[in-house]
């Protein structure tokens, strides 16, 4: 499978608060990072809090750059690939004076996409998400969980070749988590689209991906690397999906046991 995403030895450090960085203190947040995403993968990153997943996220979006190491997308260096990553955050960062269909239209719209064609298209995916009666809506009248849908059909029409999201469940009820996790199989399997999932839930972990890597505690370094060879779809009572989840649990419970002595 040709690697749409290649990360090898990837550090990073921030300075405390305070210290300023010059001779002060630092804060390591990734250790020698390497991985690989293959084209029209999903894979998942599954990691302790603090362990560095999101801001592995934020430079492989190129937010920041990484202190050591490379981040190859479709074997060229990441600062020579900008616009080719969608990236949803942990926050929905939705804006406040921009009713729900025009949140959702951003990504296009900065693409130079015409208008009524981004919103037809935005109606299409607000409907599949529960939420063609708020298009008109403002973000303050939304729940939670219906901001985080609303995030997440943005990502998902900025057309890009690799997703890249960041705890997109955070937000939601079981029901809506269930519906989306069927759109986003959907979307790997009917389109193509190479995901890299970033979770702390074991079984979202099991039922969505073609492969985990699992993250060791502060500073995140891949502690190893799971394949998940079961078919789809997946259930959660499934018995590979309950041993599959059996297996990661024991390896975070040996991880953060290992990080608190």
């Amino acid at each position: 499978m040709m690697p749409k995403l290649v990360i090898t030895d990837l550090s990073k450090r921030f300075p405390l608060a305070g210290s300023g960085g010059n001779g002060g203190e630092w804060l390591e947040v990734l250790r020698g990072v390497s991985l690989q995403v293959g084209q029209g993968e999903f894979v998942t990153l599954l990691g302790p809090s603090g362990c560095g997943k999101s801001t592995l996220c934020n430079i492989v979006a190129g937010l920041f750059p990484p202190d050591r190491g490379e981040v190859l997308l479709d074997g060229a260096p990441l600062a020579a690939s900008r616009g080719r990553v969608a990236y949803m955050q942990q926050k929905d960062l939705l804006l406040p004076w921009r009713r729900v269909i025009d949140n959702a239209i951003l990504g296009l719209e900065v693409q130079g996409a015409p208008r009524a064609e981004a919103r037809a298209e935005a109606r299409d995916l607000l409907r599949r998400f529960g939420l063609e009666r708020f298009e008109l809506a403002y973000p303050s009248l939304l729940s939670g969980g219906m901001r985080q849908r609303v995030a997440l059909v943005r990502t998902l029409l900025c057309r890009k070749d690799l997703l890249v999201l960041d705890e997109p469940f955070g937000a939601l009820d079981a029901m809506t988590r269930a519906a989306i996790q069927g759109y986003l199989r959907r979307l790997q399997e009917e389109f193509g689209r190479t995901i890299l999932f970033i979770t702390h839930d074991v079984e979202d972990a099991v039922l969505l991906s073609d492969r985990v890597y699992v993250m060791t505690a502060r500073p995140g370094r891949v502690r190893a690397e799971i394949p998940i060879p079961l078919p789809r779809p997946r259930q959660s009572t499934d018995g590979g999906v309950v041993r599959e989840k059996a297996g990661l649990l024991a390896l975070l419970h040996d991880e953060m046991a290992e990080a608190f002595r």
